[in-house]
């Protein structure tokens, strides 16, 4: 099996598609993640939490989410089950795609997974009811370090593809880009 690596507009950030999947009479096998096939974007990074999320509802969004250096993370995102519209934004202030986002169809149907590095926001919103996304991370969830942009941040303007329901308390009170956004330097 092999995972075909797709360039998005902005650097390093890959599309990341399974190349050959089995089929036949009793279903389907696929790999999830494969550390030599994937070596050339994991580099020396280690996967050092992998969690799931389930959301219940259609248009519910969840993000944008992000953690400071030193932990910074990179993360792979894969929809499991159901259909999401996920985003990653560029926070490196170096980049020269600076607070631009990327934004693709996930699903149970297409098996893609987005593979985001350090010093990007992360967020989806669900196109089916009922969808799951599985995250690899390369750094342990540090609360003192999280951050997060607003999913409906003017300086960013997402174009979700639902009216957006079911936000957080704590998405709803992330603050909006201003002339005192540091963005995240990527020479960490």
């Amino acid at each position: 099996m092999k995972f075909k690596l797709i360039n998005t507009f902005i650097d390093d950030l890959f599309l990341i598609e399974i190349e050959n999947i089995t089929n036949d009479s009793r279903g389907m096998f696929a790999r999830l993640f494969c550390l030599n096939e994937l070596n050339e974007i994991i580099g020396k990074r280690v996967i050092k939490q992998i969690n799931i999320s389930k959301t219940l509802e259609r248009g519910s969004i969840r993000g944008m989410h992000f953690q400071k250096p030193p932990m910074s993370e990179m993360k792979l995102v894969r929809c499991l089950k159901g259909e999401v519209w996920d985003v990653a934004i560029d926070l490196r202030v170096q980049s020269k795609t600076y607070l631009k986002y990327y934004a693709t169809k996930l699903s149970e149907e297409n098996m893609r997974m987005l593979a985001i590095p350090e010093g990007f926001a992360h967020g989806f919103q669900t196109i089916k009811d009922n969808t799951e996304l599985l995250y690899l991370h390369t750094e342990i969830y540090s609360p003192e370090f999280e951050s997060g942009i607003r999913f409906d941040d003017p300086a960013i303007k997402i174009d979700w593809p639902m009216n957006p329901i079911n936000l957080s308390k704590r998405d709803m009170s992330h603050c909006l880009i201003n002339k005192n956004f540091e963005g995240i330097n990527d020479e960490m």
